[in-house]
């Protein structure tokens, strides 16, 4: 067991990273390493089925973990897209993936197996690989989750139909009444149990002043509502999600999700890896272009599928992009649904190995294809002509603002406010619109070019307020200043130490450090929130801000060299704690 643990673990280490710094994302690392040290590979892992029935954890406590998000007041926002766009897919897609099965020569019980089956996208995939991009909260990624919501909760009814599918007309006769009302009950145990039980259990542990008892809690609760619903004849992943949703609105939310998520993502991770050790590489070498025939046939309808309800529920290309190959592959529980079909008879045991093999093959090819896309088709897609600058209105105001962002926003009202007339450039498209919106008067503009600036009036103003987001263009901004227009005082922003030394070379008259003041103001709030005299805290605070504004200007000479620095920064520190204990009352 130890040897079996040790090469899942060295696996995962190596090749996910990889994969990762790759772009491809950290499922195909899992795929991949399944293979290589699988029955087909290195055969360092030979008992696959004992690896996939422990990773499967990670699937049921994926669902747990959607479950707490998922509270019921957001599934009822979510009902249109949830219900709407997650039927249409599933029904369209298993629709047309049913019909080719049945033009290839499948009788049209197990091409409606298979077309059920491969219909379903995958969430350990899609989710993460949407999250790690900041996608999720997107059009794309609100769409996703919906549609992946949907077949997670229709997978369940969707296995019982598998039984009556391969009972054909006479279906109507083999309805297992008995085993529909064991799951009923078992679900309705757990959502009686869940209302009324849950909470008082975890006060009576003491909520998270345990954090050991709070964990093994917090398992027992997946653990158990899986192994209900399996009992029952159900998909453990139900009673998880149930289970979820039952605590999405309790107090010890977020605790139960920084507790359950380190084993979630691991045994997921190993659920990936006991996916790729399962795959018949044998079937593959022995048909390779039916496998990539299939597999492509497979990615091409469901994206298409997608693609076309994404630009019906009117979605702009790029996210109906996303959306459609975000979707295209296989699901975790596709083969949960095969090994269903072959045990009713609905599906021979070489089309489910072939399906099972497919499957695997679109969840290796889905993160490629999608980064591919993000690399190569979205920057074209998205990459318009730039707009042309607003011709800016000759004025004699003594003041240009270089960006009007929530920096360059409060001072110009302070400005206003004291009736001094400035001129506000930014180079962001959608800033400008919304000032605009709010009734303010900026010009759109890319104040690092000479001729914007004298069109601004630089060489008439007085000043020039530096306080682009972006370091870089703070810099060049000085810089063509100073070279175009000597007359000018020049204040700026600075974002940190070293760019308020890249400026000092600069030669501008006088920064700001960004947040230094507002820390320095929270410093001193805390100081009196914990017992400090009033004029004892701002007494310390200016002595820290004269300091440190003393040691900024110090260590202008030597910030190039890293050594002599960490050295000043020592000597600094010494000397600040040598000042607070000298003005410490006697």
């Amino acid at each position: 067991m130890l040897t079996t643990l040790v090469a899942l673990l060295a696996a995962a280490t190596i090749a996910v990273p990889l994969t990762r710094r790759a772009g491809f994302g950290s499922v195909l690392g899992y795929l991949l390493a399944g293979i290589v040290i699988g029955p087909a590979g290195l055969r360092l892992v030979t008992d696959v089925e004992q690896i996939a029935s422990v990773s499967s954890l990670g699937v049921i406590m994926l669902l747990f973990l959607i479950g707490l998000e998922l509270r019921p007041k957001r599934l009822w926002v979510m009902r249109r897209a949830v219900f709407g766009l997650g039927s249409a897919q599933v029904v369209l897609t298993a629709a047309v993936l049913a019909g080719l099965g049945h033009i290839a020569g499948i009788g049209w019980a197990g091409a409606s197996v298979l077309g059920i089956g491969l219909a379903l996208s995958s969430t350990a995939i899609v989710l993460p690989m949407l999250a790690e991009r900041e996608l999720l909260a997107g059009p794309a990624g609100r769409d996703s989750f919906a549609v992946l919501l949907f077949q997670d909760l229709a997978f369940i009814p969707l296995v019982a139909l598998v039984p009556l599918l391969a009972s054909g007309p006479t279906m109507a006769h083999h309805v297992p009444w008995r085993d529909v009302g064991v799951g009923v009950a078992a679900i309705a145990a757990i959502l009686i149990g869940g209302r009324f039980l849950m909470a008082p259990l975890f006060r009576a542990i003491g909520g998270a002043r345990t954090p050991e008892v709070f964990t093994a809690t917090a398992l027992l609760i997946v653990v158990g509502t899986a192994f209900i619903a399996e009992a029952a004849g159900r998909s453990p992943s139900l009673g998880a999600f149930m289970a979820g949703v039952l605590l999405s609105e309790s107090e010890y939310r977020h605790e139960l999700q920084a507790d359950i998520a380190p084993f979630e993502g691991l045994l997921l991770g190993f659920f990936f890896i006991s996916v790729g050790m399962a795959a018949n590489l044998s079937l593959a070498l022995a048909h390779p272009g039916l496998l990539a025939a299939a597999t492509a046939v497979l990615l091409v309808a469901k994206a298409g599928v997608a693609f076309g309800l994404a630009k019906a529920a009117r979605q702009d290309t790029v996210n109906a992009l996303r959306f459609a190959l975000a979707l295209p592959q296989a699901s975790e529980f596709s083969f949960v649904l095969f090994g269903a079909a072959v045990t009713a008879g609905a599906l021979g045991t070489d089309r489910a190995a072939l399906a099972t093999l497919v499957s695997a093959a679109s969840m290796i090819a889905t993160p490629i294809l999608f980064v591919t896309s993000e690399r190569l088709v979205i920057p074209r897609l998205t990459s318009a002509p730039p707009a042309p600058f607003d011709t800016i209105e000759p004025e004699d105001n003594p003041v240009i603002l270089c960006g009007f962002g929530r920096v360059g926003q409060i001072v110009g009202r302070v400005l206003r406010m004291h009736g001094i007339a400035f001129t506000a450039l930014e180079r962001d498209p959608g800033q400008v619109d919304v000032v605009r919106r709010f009734g303010g008067k900026v010009y759109f503009g890319d104040p690092t070019r000479p001729d914007v600036l004298r069109a601004a009036g630089a060489e008439q103003a007085r000043l020039l307020v530096v306080v682009q987001d972006n370091m870089e263009e703070v810099l060049h901004t000085v810089e063509v200043a100073k070279r175009g227009f000597p007359n000018l005082r020049i204040l700026s922003r600075a974002r940190n130490r070293r760019h308020a030394h890249l400026l000092m070379d600069r030669g501008v008259d006088g920064m700001v450090r960004d947040t230094f003041h507002s820390s320095l103001k929270l410093a001193e709030l805390s100081l009196a929130a914990l017992g400090v005299e009033p004029d004892a805290a701002a007494r310390a605070v200016a002595l820290f801000r004269d300091h440190d504004e003393a040691t900024l200007l110090a260590a202008h000479a030597i910030y190039r060299d890293e050594q002599q620095l960490i050295q000043n920064t020592q000597q600094a520190a010494e000397e600040l704690a040598s000042l607070f204990e000298a003005d410490r009352p006697g």
